[in-house]
């Protein structure tokens, strides 16, 4: 403590003089009496205003200090009692032992005195057991920063109701850009007059128009088929939670007339600049459109990307012009490369491999050495059928590859061609994609947020029915000296045949016209129900997990394997499909573990349902009807509860991914 605070004395200084002096006295009176007794007089009269002064200097310092001392302690007892911040002390057992009476703004009650700590918020409790040193709770109106001292049983909460209001405007009147396209008006314009084109034009333009007006958006048509909007985060959010109803109110308004015409949204979201929101609109349109159309894609300034919509299957309208397109351009990159590394998908199924096969054709069609990268150890039953046919023909076998014998013969200039997916995480060997600048994407299923980056050539068509019926229209462009074997026809037909359930779903006229051409190059449609015979313990045990199905919802079925029992994904998938057969059934999905340890999920359904969101929801992916997922580091109880969870949210929220 500094020592003009501690409690006054003489000053010692005063002390050495009147002792000097006192000295000097003595000697003065040795020499003149008289004149010692004159300063004798002098020397009382100055100590006695010396004490008299020091004594007024202490009493003074006395009062100041005892006055500073009881407005501190009043100020400490005005700020505990009436600052604008809420104190609790809780006992050990968390029950409130003393509040301050800024508390009283937030509880009608007069007094929170042994009131359980939960009184305050249910989650303060559990917050503080978990060491927590800040929480925010929310009460009523209210939104409360709780500062946790725990050693002390203290809390201060401090009324943050004004500045969250503030964040929340802030995030509200976000700018929000987003790109509007109508899916399919070119295919469907083409052939109508100008009296008709005006007519449609007239009837989406005007419903919205009144959607912009009722939901408070800037909307600007751009092009004939191509609207620009701009909104904000709050008129996003309630658009989400109605689940963009305009695509439907386009649809049924459209479909009225017998003219398929569905939009799709591109929304770019975030605090980015307005630049960078436009490149994420175009991104999310790309997206939309790559996945089908007749849906919303929002991404933001993360990449994390939500889907809305998709609720119906992406009608036809490819053009044999683009197969044309896109088979001379493969041509041209084939002729350019030192060679031709063809790969599927793992654990391949039929379409994955006949895609393979045909690919490697086309190389072979144009003088460059093929190979197909295959690991013998993730052929399934059905596959391995169609193996064992391609190993009695030498000329074909030699030209399959495992992963390591992959690496040796890559080069910089070799092309690569991934078929059957779009994602680098699924290709056989993912390494491979590194190796070369030269990567092709051939693939029918909608576009995923994980892509394979800057590929050179991306043919992505969700509209046809397999890989397989991709690569047999190119190869009808291909070099005459082009010649299909059966067994490689075969092959392609088989991919067909598999992925449309014997040309039941997501089959066109375009379809046939492909096994048509591959009837026509020797395929054996014998020799494909060959390919397809299942042994009699699959459908045992396939029959296993139908038998454990319930309906949890509107007509979802669920099944579930039992702990330890593994099944591989073409069962499981073998199993959703049997399920959607079954009466009153418009959605199936089974779980079960597999041999890898994860949890594998397939899901089908009639397309009311759209399992492609929901699987992405759990990080998998597909169709509108097909899809499925792997789940790691869980258990089958688990999976279920979050597909449960997923499907209410779906069915009473907004579906996103």
């Amino acid at each position: 403590m500094p020592n003009f605070f501690k409690k006054p004395r003489l000053s010692s200084h005063l002390w050495v003089i009147y002792t000097l002096s006192i000295l000097l006295l003595a000697l003065i009176f040795y020499y003149e009496w008289k004149l010692g007794l004159v300063m004798t007089a002098l020397l009382i009269a100055s100590i006695y205003y010396s004490v008299r002064t020091e004594q007024f200097l202490i009493n003074e310092t006395e009062e100041y200090i005892s006055t500073l001392s009881y407005r501190v302690k009043k100020v400490g007892e005005e700020a505990l009692m009436e600052m604008p911040i809420g104190i609790v002390l809780f006992s050990e057992d968390y029950n409130i032992e003393w509040a301050n009476p800024y508390m009283n703004h937030f509880f009608p009650q007069e007094t929170l005195v042994g009131e359980p700590l939960n009184q305050i918020s249910d989650t303060l409790v559990s917050a503080i057991k978990e060491g927590k040193n800040d929480v925010w709770i929310s009460m009523d109106d209210y939104e409360l920063q709780t500062v946790v001292k725990k050693d002390e049983r203290l809390l201060y909460l401090f009324d943050r109701t004004q500045q969250t209001l503030v964040q929340n405007l802030y995030q509200n009147d976000r700018t929000v850009l987003a790109i509007i396209f109508l899916d399919n008006y070119e295919e469907i314009t083409q052939a109508m007059d100008d009296t008709a084109k005006s007519h449609i034009n007239s009837q989406v333009t005007s419903i919205l128009n009144q959607w912009s007006q009722e939901n408070g958006v800037y909307l600007k048509r751009s092009s004939q088929d191509k609207f620009f909007a701009v909104l904000n985060h709050r008129i996003l959010k309630n658009l989400e939670r109605s689940k963009f109803d305009i695509l439907d109110d386009v649809r049924e308004l459209i479909t009225d007339k017998n003219v398929p015409l569905t939009l799709s949204f591109g929304i770019g979201v975030g605090e980015a600049s307005l630049p960078d929101l436009g490149e994420l609109a175009q991104s999310s349109l790309d997206l939309a459109l790559g996945r089908g159309g007749d849906q919303v894609a929002i991404k933001d300034e993360n990449g994390k990307v939500r889907f809305y919509g998709g609720k119906t299957n992406p009608m036809e309208k490819r053009t044999r012009v683009r197969a044309r397109v896109i088979s001379h351009a493969l041509k041209g990159l084939v002729q350019e490369a030192d060679k031709v590394i063809v790969m599927g998908h793992k654990n391949p199924d039929m379409d994955s491999i006949g895609a393979c096969i045909g690919i490697l054709k086309m190389a072979q069609a144009n003088d460059k050495d093929g190979f197909i990268v295959y690991d013998p150890d993730e052929a399934n039953t059905g596959v391995q059928r169609l193996f064992d046919e391609i190993q009695q023909s030498e000329q074909l076998w030699s030209r399959f590859i495992d992963p390591e014998e992959a690496h040796e013969v890559v080069t910089k200039k070799t092309l690569i061609v991934v078929v059957d997916t779009h994602k680098p995480s699924l290709v056989i060997e993912e390494k491979l994609l590194n190796k070369t600048e030269h990567v092709v994407v051939i693939d029918h299923h909608r576009r995923a947020e994980e892509f394979i980056q800057d590929p050179t050539l991306v043919y992505m068509e969700p509209y046809a029915s397999s890989t397989a019926e991709l690569v047999t229209e190119m190869l009808e462009y291909q070099p005459k000296k082009l010649k299909l074997n059966m067994l490689e026809s075969t092959a392609l037909l088989a991919g067909i045949i598999v992925d449309t359930k014997s040309f039941t779903l997501r089959t066109g006229s375009r379809t046939f016209d492909a096994a048509s051409y591959l009837r026509s190059k020797g395929a054996d449609t014998v020799l494909v129900q060959k390919f397809m015979k299942e042994d009699l313990d699959v459908y045992v045990r396939r029959s296993k997990l139908i038998e454990s199905a319930k309906i949890y919802r509107d007509g979802i079925a669920i099944s579930k394997a039992d702990e330890g029992d593994t099944f591989g994904p073409v069962i499981i998938a073998q199993a959703a499909d049997t399920l959607l057969t079954m009466s009153g059934v418009v959605a199936s999905f089974v779980i079960s573990e597999r041999s890898d340890g994860r949890i594998g999920i397939s899901a089908r359904s009639l397309g009311d349902v759209n399992v492609q969101i929901l699987m992405e929801s759990m990080n998998g992916g597909g169709h509108l009807t097909n899809a499925a997922t792997q789940l790691d580091d869980t258990t089958i109880e688990q999976a279920e509860e979050q597909l449960k969870e997923i499907i209410d949210e779906y069915f009473e929220g907004g579906n996103e991914s």
